[in-house]
């Protein structure tokens, strides 16, 4: 059972973030409502809304990442967050979605 990241992890995603310009994060890095198991997710969430501040654009996806940054006191510190991760990715993947479809 996979319930967070480590710290090797947590740094190789951290150097990644702190260089983009565009971030989508889509997914939690494990089970964040658990406080024994949200040091990955706050770190990520943290450098997310680092980079952001630094002029990133950052596209938060899932209500379980928007909840976990509505539960770091993050949420005003990221560009955008959206409820709907799964539609995202499928619109990211260049599908119609079915509300877009029918409003043509």
């Amino acid at each position: 059972m996979n319930l967070d990241i480590g710290p090797k992890s947590i740094n190789a995603f951290k150097n990644i973030i702190e260089k983009s310009k565009k971030i989508l994060w889509n997914g939690p890095m494990g089970v964040f409502e658990w406080n024994s198991f949200a040091r990955g997710t706050k770190e990520i969430a943290l450098s997310v809304a680092t980079a952001t501040e630094r002029g990133a654009f950052s596209l938060i996806g899932g209500g379980d990442s928007a909840a976990a940054i509505a539960k770091f006191g993050l949420a005003n510190r990221v560009s955008y967050i959206s409820t709907g991760g799964g539609a995202l990715l499928e619109l990211f993947e260049g599908k119609t979605l079915p509300g877009i479809n029918a409003l043509d």
